[in-house]
C-alpha cells in the first residue's frame, strides 16, 4: 500500500499537478482486483468503493464526502494491438459524434452499473473526477461525454496514454463543452497516443500535456521539439545497450507516467 499522503483539490476545474498524480495512481490501481483496490483507496480516505468487471471491461468508483473517482482499467500491449487493428476500428454514432466502435462497446458492458453507482454514491453533491490509462483513457473520455450529455456535472477528466477515441466532429463538440477540464497526458514516445490515425478522421480531445524524457511537462509542443526529444531518448537507450525501442515502455503507467507526474508536483509553480 502507498505511504504517500493523499492530497487533492476536489473543487477546482483548473489543472493541478496533485490531482494529475493521484488520478494517475487511480488509473494504475484500476489494473488490480476489487479487494486490493478497496484496501488501497481506503488508505486515501475513501470509505466507499464499487468494482465493475464485465466482458474484460473493468473500472472502479471510489467515494467519500468530498469527491468521487471513476477509474477505468486499460489493457496489456498485446491485447491493445488487437483493439487497434481489427474491425472495431469502425466509427459508429456515439455521444457528441462518431466514435470508435470497440471502445463504445467496451464501455457499454459496465455502463448501466457505473451510472447507477454514481447516483447511489453522489448523495452530497460530491465532485466527480474521471480517469483512465490506455484503453481505459478512451473509456473515461466516452463516459465523460455520456455524462455531460445527460447534464451530469463532471469536475475533471485526466487521461494517460490515450488512443484517439472519435472523429473530428466528436473532438470538436467535446472540446467546445469540456476542453478546459480535460487533460490528456502523453509520455515521450508513447505510440498508443498516435492511433487510430488522423487519415481515418480520428482526432484527439482535451488539453495536450507532454512529458519529455526528463519528466518536464509542456503544454505547447511543436512537432520539431517532440521529434528532437524522442530522438535523444532513443539514442540514450541505444547508448546504454538497452534492447529494443521504448515505444511500449513509455506507455507504461507505473514506470512511464507516474514517476514523472510525481516529479511535477514539486516543480509546479505555487
Amino acid at each position: 500500500m502507498s505511504t504517500d499522503l493523499f492530497t487533492f483539490f476536489p473543487n477546482t476545474a483548473k489543472y493541478r499537478p496533485e490531482n494529475a498524480y493521484w488520478l494517475g495512481r487511480a488509473a494504475d490501481l484500476a489494473y488490480e482486483n476489487g479487494d486490493k483496490i478497496a484496501a488501497e483507496v481506503g488508505t486515501w480516505g475513501f470509505h466507499q468503493c464499487r468494482f465493475f468487471d464485465r466482458q474484460e471491461t473493468q473500472a472502479f468508483l471510489a467515494g467519500n464526502d468530498d469527491m468521487l473517482i471513476l477509474a477505468f482499467r486499460g489493457t496489456e500491449p498485446n491485447k491493445l494491438t488487437d483493439w487497434l487493428s481489427d474491425a472495431e476500428f469502425d466509427l459508429v454514432p456515439g455521444p457528441y459524434g462518431q466514435v470508435h466502435k470497440g471502445f463504445l462497446k467496451a464501455l457499454s458492458y459496465v455502463w448501466q452499473e457505473v451510472r447507477a453507482a454514481i447516483d447511489q454514491m453522489q448523495t452530497k453533491g460530491q465532485a466527480l473526477w474521471i480517469t483512465g490509462h490506455s484503453l481505459g483513457a478512451a473509456l473515461a473520455t466516452l463516459a465523460t461525454a455520456k455524462l455531460r450529455q445527460e447534464d451530469k456535472p463532471v469536475y475533471g477528466l485526466y487521461t494517460f496514454g490515450q488512443p484517439r477515441t472519435g472523429d473530428r466532429d466528436f473532438a470538436d463538440r467535446f472540446n467546445a463543452d469540456f476542453k478546459s477540464r480535460a487533460f490528456r497526458f502523453v509520455n515521450k514516445e508513447d505510440i498508443v497516443t498516435r492511433v487510430p490515425g488522423r487519415l481515418m478522421t480520428y482526432s484527439h480531445i482535451g488539453n495536450y500535456l507532454y512529458l519529455d524524457k526528463d519528466g518536464k511537462l509542456s503544454d505547447d509542443i511543436g512537432y520539431w521539439y517532440r521529434f528532437i526529444d524522442c530522438t535523444k531518448a532513443v539514442l540514450d537507450d541505444l547508448s546504454e545497450l538497452q534492447p529494443g525501442l521504448p515505444l511500449f515502455e513509455d506507455h507504461s503507467m507505473s514506470n512511464g507516467y507516474l514517476p514523472k507526474l510525481k516529479l511535477n508536483i514539486n516543480t509546479y509553480p505555487a
